[in-house]
């Protein structure tokens, strides 16, 4: 009896531990992300680090360039021990957005459906998704990104400077911004989730073109 006993507290204590080890894990993928680019954008202000996009001529041709330099700013180890000055570089020249403020550099794929998760939770693993039915840079109205002072985008090679607006809070399920995304001035939109790394709110940042 008591060896019957001893084994079910081992089962149990088996289970319990992988329970824990497997709510852990699901902690860390959720805010693991958000809490890695929180501390790089904490540890290059502390450390003075100012970000600046590439020349147009520094990066001409474009794919050229690309093929042979990457991003100067990239990963945790640049922040830690990396010079202060770094310089961005778009990572892809077709669609690329770059924050110079917070050293942020990702490829943007174009025509995501936003309402369908099967679609949009791939892209937002390797970079920013432009929503589909939103229009282009260089086009009137709203270009709507989801995934900050002066934000810089490659689109076909060309390059498109814009300045922040403002920014706002919204309800998940907030969609006026996309369906209202023809005509108009041009602008764009960032989204986010708020507060980062669940799914309660969202963050909208908003910037017109230069």
């Amino acid at each position: 009896m008591q060896k019957k006993e001893v084994i079910k507290f081992l089962i149990f204590r088996s289970v319990g531990n992988f329970l824990i080890l497997f709510a852990l894990y699901g902690v860390i993928a959720t805010f693991g992300p958000a809490l890695y680019y929180e501390a790089s954008f904490r540890i290059s202000q502390i450390r003075g680090i100012k970000y600046t996009v590439a020349a147009e001529s520094e990066t001409s041709p474009l794919g050229e360039l690309l093929k042979k330099q990457r991003n100067q700013g990239g990963g945790l180890a640049s922040v830690l021990i990396g010079p202060r000055e770094q310089i961005l570089r778009p990572i892809d020249t077709e669609f690329n957005i770059l924050i110079p403020k917070i050293g942020a550099n990702a490829k943007v794929f174009p025509n995501i459906d936003p309402s369908d998760e099967n679609a949009f939770l791939p892209v937002l693993r390797e970079g920013v998704a432009h929503s589909r039915g939103t229009v282009f840079p260089g086009s009137a109205g709203n270009i709507y990104l989801f995934a900050h002072s002066e934000i810089v985008m490659i689109y076909q090679g060309t390059r498109f400077n814009y300045t922040v607006t403002r920014s706002a809070i919204v309800d998940p399920d907030d969609v006026s911004f996309i369906t209202e995304a023809q005509g108009g001035p041009e602008q764009l939109i960032l989204q986010t989730c708020w507060p980062p790394g669940t799914t309660w709110k969202r963050l909208l940042v908003f910037a017109k073109r230069k």
